[in-house]
Order: C-alpha cells, then sequence, then structure tokens
C-alpha cells in the first residue's frame, strides 16, 4: 500500500508540473472540435463527444466528418490526441520507475 501511496502522490505532482501544455492541448481539441461541429452542423456536445473520440484515437465511426477541411481539422486533433496522452503516459511509467527503484531493492 505504501508503494501505491507513493506512486499516486509522484504521479500527481508530475501532471501537476505539467498542467499548462496539458490544459492547452485539452483547449485545442475543444476548439477544433467545436469548430469542425459548427462546420458539419452537429450540437456542441456530439462536437466535442467526437473530438475527444478522435483524440483518443478510438474513432467509432458513429459521427463523421464529410467535409475536406474537417477531414483536415480531425487530422491535427489527432495528432494533438497523441501528443496529450503521450505526455500522460510517459509521466506515468516515469512515475512507476521513480516509486519501483525508491521501494524495491533488487540484488547486486
Amino acid at each position: 500500500m505504501e508503494f501505491t501511496f507513493a506512486f499516486l502522490e509522484k504521479f500527481f505532482w508530475g501532471i501537476y508540473l505539467t498542467l499548462p501544455p496539458l490544459l492547452l492541448l485539452c483547449a485545442l481539441i475543444i476548439i477544433l472540435g467545436l469548430i469542425v461541429g459548427k462546420h458539419e452542423g452537429w450540437d456542441r456536445f456530439n462536437s466535442l463527444y467526437w473530438a475527444f473520440v478522435t483524440a483518443l484515437t478510438v474513432g467509432y465511426g458513429d459521427i463523421r466528418p464529410s467535409r475536406k477541411l474537417s477531414k483536415i481539422l480531425a487530422l491535427i486533433i489527432a495528432v494533438i490526441g497523441i501528443m496529450l496522452f503521450g505526455i500522460v503516459i510517459a509521466i506515468t511509467v516515469n512515475t512507476f520507475t521513480m516509486a519501483f527503484h525508491e521501494y524495491v531493492k533488487l540484488p547486486s
């Protein structure tokens, strides 16, 4: 349990330190999603839903853009999503490694 708390403490500290770029990337996803939604005639909820499904590279396909500009913005949203979640994954891996080396003593 001590390892878990150490991991969580370091993880949230890492998220806190990288919060400005994480928020910027989230804001870009939201703004671009709303632009695509307006261009395609979707409501706000569906626009944001589609933007984050695209950013997470899930791509259910239930909502998809049909216009050229929207498709270009979809590619940009996907790249931004990869950067956003790449940062979160990097923080997670680094945090686990730090906590592991701190609390587990390996034989020499």
